[in-house]
């Protein structure tokens, strides 16, 4: 039987739910049109400032018996040089979303308003990073007060949908909410949690450059998976599930606690990028033992 993998956010009609998460093979528009070959439903760029930034020092990844850590420190060429690279991104056979950082509101402005033009389909605005000083949560960006200026800010200059990111560690349901008072279009649940640390002990110091870093993969799911469900609970707007979905039962089971579409970034480095395909067509399995006609009709159901 044929499944109807499509689902739509704000507007947005996606193929399947899948989606690649923000700093994932989204630093080209060649990987771009990669994820979208090989099955991604949308893609998300890596995260872009307004000037340049150099990031963290190597190493800036590390991964461990239940997952991975990361502390890339949103390094990224800069607003200008992604106006290049990302010229035409409407034409890369997925919908593909501009994710935004910024230290000063009216940083995010100004990104928005050099890029708009390349034919981004919506925002990402992660106010959740974890692990880079003056950003997210190391950047008092986590609040409700923040989430309502950014977003209200965007909201004015922008005439596609933002989609606010929030953290699992803080005050999650209180930021959303400021958030979707300020007009955002959908919520991403969530970013990496932590930060973590892991220390190599025959040198007796931290494996990271930066030290520590935000987790992911499996250890992150079950987290993201109650914050999905709490935040399904908290808002009317769309929801996109975010951490360790790696088979297509991990995102049955995030489109159960209320997620529209899933993002994929830690399961490419296990499964590569036909992560997307493999997790789309264990879905499909799935709900055609189970006798549904579309993958909608499984959002919610662990509410019901």
């Amino acid at each position: 039987m044929s499944i109807n993998l499509q689902t739509t956010i704000s507007g947005i009609r996606l193929k399947n739910p899948t989606m690649l998460a923000s700093g994932v093979l989204g630093v080209t528009k060649a990987s771009l049109i990669n994820v979208a070959k090989n099955g991604g439903g949308a893609v998300v760029s890596k995260s872009i400032s307004k000037n340049p930034r150099q990031g963290h020092p190597a190493p800036i990844i590390t991964t461990y018996e239940a997952g991975m850590l990361n502390a890339v420190g949103y390094s990224n060429p800069g607003a200008l040089k992604a106006k290049e690279e990302f010229a035409n991104i409407d034409q890369i056979g997925s919908p593909a979303i501009l994710s935004i950082i910024g230290q000063e509101v009216e940083d995010f402005v100004e990104v928005w308003e050099t890029l708009k033009n390349c034919g981004f389909k919506a925002i990402e605005v992660p106010l959740s990073c974890p692990h880079t000083p003056g950003y997210g949560t190391m950047g008092g960006q986590h609040t409700p007060a923040m989430a309502e200026k950014i977003t209200r800010a965007l909201k004015q200059a922008a005439d596609v949908p933002v989609i606010i990111k929030v953290s699992p560690n803080e005050n999650m349901v209180t930021v959303a909410r400021a958030a979707v008072e300020a007009g955002a279009d959908a919520i991403t649940a969530v970013n990496t949690m932590g930060p973590g640390m892991i220390i190599n002990i025959d040198v007796h110091k931290p494996i990271l450059g930066f030290g520590m870093g935000g987790v992911s993969g499996a250890a992150l799911r079950p987290v993201a998976v109650r914050c999905v469900f709490d935040l399904y609970k908290a808002v009317k707007i769309p929801i996109i599930g975010c951490g360790g979905v790696t088979t297509g039962r991990d995102m049955i089971e995030m489109m159960m606690a209320g997620a529209i579409a899933v993002q994929i970034g830690t399961a490419i480095y296990s499964r590569t990028v036909q992560a997307f395909k493999l997790i789309v067509d264990e879905a499909t399995d799935w709900l055609n033992k189970q006798g549904y006609k579309k993958i909608t009709d499984i959002i919610g159901l662990a509410h019901r």
